[in-house]
């Protein structure tokens, strides 16, 4: 498998693709307009189980300090952007994302 990322902030959606073919479709949380979430093509550089506070069950941190794909504790605020610029995830959505998604995987933010 060849699986990669793709999140689209405007139609607030994370879609995983194995090349060429989609995955799974899953609704997110986006960051707010004095914090957007930031474009680019990143990876994930790590990932960490039971972080605590805001980010749920798992962080996924991204290429780009400070941000990440999560879960959260406050599952009413997927589908909005109320973030200081990561992808929240509901928990078991971030947990299932996880189970596909190595060490390295592309992660490619647009809209």
């Amino acid at each position: 498998m060849v699986v990669w990322i793709d999140v689209n902030v405007k139609k607030r959606q994370l879609k995983l693709y194995d090349a060429s073919t989609l995955l799974k479709t899953y609704p997110i949380a986006v960051g707010k307009v004095l914090t957007p979430t930031p474009k680019g093509n990143y990876i994930v550089v790590n990932k960490e189980y039971d972080p605590g506070g805001p980010f749920g069950v798992l962080w996924m941190g991204l290429s780009k300090p400070h941000y990440g794909i999560h879960g959260t504790n406050n599952p009413s605020s997927i589908g909005k952007e109320v973030s200081h610029g990561c992808i929240r995830m509901y928990n078991e959505d971030v947990t299932e994302l996880s189970s596909f998604v190595p060490i390295g995987t592309n992660v490619y933010i647009h809209g």
